[in-house]
């Protein structure tokens, strides 16, 4: 293993870390390599410097590059052969303008799972059935429907007795008290064709189900290809 010499940052003029000076060179040539072994330097000298962080106008790499930790790329990247993992996806959301802060905006991202999902809340108090909407029936697949109880105000040991057909959730309180609670019903759509969760492909374009029922951005909308909002608007 190679022995460093720790740098002496003592601020002096001629050994202290002080900013390199000189005329640019645009050759593509290889960086020389001090041959001075630790153990022969002579001691009176001022200890070497390494570069830790470097700065560059171009760079051509022959053979390899290495990033042990984070490559941060603020421009294009471009390269006829790639080897590895590039993964920069669109998110869906959406930007409004803020609800109650002047000269202010709300950007959210949308919840994501590997289904075609629908949900149904509120409150229920004082009875202990939950009408499922009319639009459910044709729409959803009744055996995948799940329900989420949250109690108000007191323990009231809340179970789900039934679902009947898809139309009605029933509730019950198994120490007897009255119902007070919040709800949140889900549910997977059926109206099309089970989602193909993983597939193998390097693009959208192959995927191996139908794509009429789907709507991918980044791919099938969005006019700013691979430019930013900003960069499209300028």
């Amino acid at each position: 293993m190679a022995e460093f010499l720790k740098p002496e940052i003592n601020f002096d003029t001629h050994c202290g870390d002080s900013p390199t000076f000189g005329r640019l060179s645009t050759m593509y040539d290889y960086p020389t390599k001090g041959i001075t072994q630790a153990s022969s330097y002579p001691k009176d000298a001022c200890q070497p410097w390494l570069h830790y962080n470097m700065r560059l106008g171009n760079l051509q790499i022959d053979q390899t590059l290495a990033v042990g930790g984070t490559g941060a790329f603020g421009g294009t990247v471009t390269a006829p052969k790639f080897q590895g993992t590039i993964n920069k996806q669109s998110w869906k959301g959406f930007d409004i303008k803020h609800p109650n802060k002047p000269n202010h905006r709300l950007r959210h991202i949308c919840l994501e799972g590997p289904e075609a999902g629908v949900y149904y809340r509120g409150r229920l108090t004082g009875k202990n059935t939950i009408e499922l909407p009319p639009y459910w029936e044709g729409l959803i697949d009744i055996d995948s429907i799940t329900v989420t109880l949250t109690q108000i105000g007191s323990s009231q040991d809340l179970i789900v007795e039934s679902i009947d057909w898809g139309k009605v959730v029933k509730v019950k309180s198994g120490n007897g008290t009255s119902i007070d609670c919040y709800y949140v019903i889900q549910a997977a759509r059926i109206d099309g064709e089970p989602l193909i969760v993983e597939y193998e492909g390097e693009t959208p374009a192959e995927y191996p189900g139908g794509d009429r029922q789907f709507s991918i951005s980044g791919y099938d909308y969005d006019a700013r290809g691979n430019k930013s909002t900003k960069e499209t608007n300028q």
